[in-house]
């Protein structure tokens, strides 16, 4: 048996209810044991009694009651069970800080699991868990064959922070793809409404009426950067919303559909020039959004190789990018 222990409440755990506190810190505790500890005032916080669903604050004392030793058994640091996703994030990350990870997502990677994916960041973020045993926390998301920067939480009040920050559009990203064709004018915005396909359409998103059921606002502010004749573009795409799919939705909507992508490039008799392989080509290149700790992030993320490559082959320049950027 272990003695009693008081532990402090961590500034990162203001808010946390009782019992989610206990699941963090003893995960071998059982909930129904837990409701009897609390129930005989066992556990105790500051000196009072409390329930499962009272909220901590930062700074407060837990009284945590002799448990045995399955129960005591702690949140210890996550165990690298396989190396190689190990490395591949440590590989791809970008920038860190005691709050923030970014990293470089490579194409072909889920964010997060599903049906089919067995093998995704979310997952192989548990190598990552701290000493305390948080794990980071995803707070936006990438499509599994978009490439470039995806933004993590250290802490969970980090997560707060910025998953508000996306969600009142307090950042800016900005994407390179490379489209069949070339758009006209070579600047401007698509703004329509998306909603979810049925049936057989269902993984696809269509362009929708103003006032139909599941259909929301998407705006995307576009500009040219470079092009191979007539026939390839290179554009620069800022989503103001954050719909999904929705810069692939939205090429396919003027009629220049995103190179590679096997859902929504339709295109009868088109063939893929020499040199570029059929994956998609599009990348999350750039994302500027406020810190949890004030000032700002900034993170820009290199060409995946399969785009790189497409890029010698026509003989794009980097520079020309960033020129196109400050359109958008």
């Amino acid at each position: 048996m272990a003695n009693v222990a008081t532990r402090k409440v961590d500034a990162d755990e203001a808010g946390m209810r009782v019992d989610r506190w206990f699941k963090l810190h003893y995960p071998g505790l059982g909930f129904g044991h837990l409701q009897k500890l609390l129930r005989s005032g066992q556990v105790r916080v500051d000196g009072a009694r409390v329930k499962t669903n009272t909220r901590l604050a930062a700074g407060q004392e837990v009284r945590v009651p002799p448990l045995s030793a399955g129960d005591a058994r702690p949140q210890t640091v996550a165990t690298i069970r396989d190396k190689r996703d190990a490395d591949v994030l440590s590989d791809a990350l970008l920038y860190e800080d005691d709050q923030v990870y970014v990293f470089n997502k490579p194409a072909g990677l889920a964010v997060q699991g599903g049906s089919g994916v067995s093998r995704h960041v979310d997952g192989m973020l548990e190598a990552f868990r701290d000493r305390k045993g948080r794990k980071p926390r995803l707070v936006h998301r990438l499509d599994r064959d978009t490439a470039g920067v995806l933004v993590v939480a250290k802490t969970r009040s980090a997560a707060a922070f910025l998953g508000k920050a996306f969600k009142d559009r307090d950042s800016r990203k900005t994407y390179w793809a490379l489209v069949k064709g070339v758009p006209k004018p070579a600047r401007g915005k698509i703004s329509t409404f998306l909603a979810r396909g049925e049936g057989d359409e269902a993984e696809r998103m269509r362009v929708a009426r103003h006032g139909e059921k599941g259909a929301d606002h998407a705006l995307t502010h576009y500009a040219l950067a470079d092009q191979a004749g007539s026939r390839l573009a290179w554009l620069v795409m800022r989503p103001v919303t954050g719909r999904t799919h929705q810069l692939r939705a939205h090429a396919a909507h003027i009629g220049h559909p995103i190179v590679g992508d096997a859902k929504y490039f339709d295109v009868q008799n088109w063939e893929l020039p020499g040199g570029i392989q059929n994956r998609l080509h599009l990348l999350a290149r750039r994302i500027v959004l406020p810190h949890p700790s004030g000032g700002r992030i900034d993170v820009t993320a290199p060409l995946p190789p399969h785009m790189a490559q497409s890029w010698a082959v026509l003989g794009f320049e980097e520079a020309s990018g960033e020129v196109a950027a400050e359109a958008v």
